[in-house]
């Protein structure tokens, strides 16, 4: 019939929404339970100030009514509370959820980037370059090593030259 007449389907709310209305609803029934502790002070301090009879006992009548309506909002208030909590819960582990999918496909693309640079590396050719490398240090140090040769000292030289001071 929505068809017929052009009306559209209202969208389900959010969670934040569900979460913000019912916690709009808590303050309002603590309002409520606010204005009937005001009340029942009120009553309280009558009661205090009379003595007993029918005059205190219809006071009396009144404040176990109006503790019976702030008792009812106070678990009402509780159910509320526990509801948003819950649907608290659920938000946060939705949004876990939504990071742990990021990361997975996250993870997804580094994977097929390293497949992609790891198809550029020949590990024989780095082998190759490295024992390349081997070869030229070692050319390096022979080079060195001629290269700090001494020219014209004995080479024998023992402790008994040294003590002779020659």
């Amino acid at each position: 019939m929505n068809r017929l007449f052009g009306g559209s389907k209202k969208p389900a709310p959010t969670l934040e929404e569900a979460i913000s209305n019912t916690d709009g609803r808590v303050d309002s029934v603590e309002v409520k339970i606010r204005r009937l502790d005001a009340e029942l002070a009120k009553y309280k301090e009558q009661m205090s100030r009379m003595r007993e009879g029918a005059a205190k006992n219809s006071v009396k009548q009144k404040a176990m009514r109006v503790l019976k309506q702030k008792k009812m909002y106070e678990n009402q208030r509780d159910q509320l509370m526990q509801q948003s909590f819950n649907m608290e819960q659920t938000s946060f582990a939705t949004e876990n959820l939504k990071n742990t999918v990021t990361t997975v496909n996250a993870m997804k693309q580094a994977n097929k980037q390293l497949k992609k640079q790891y198809k550029k590396v020949n590990i024989d050719k780095i082998e190759a370059m490295q024992d390349e490398m081997e070869d030229l240090l070692d050319q390096a140090n022979e080079i060195q090593e001629a290269l700090g040769r001494t020219y014209g000292l004995p080479e024998d030289i023992d402790e008994a030259d040294l003590e002779a001071g020659k």
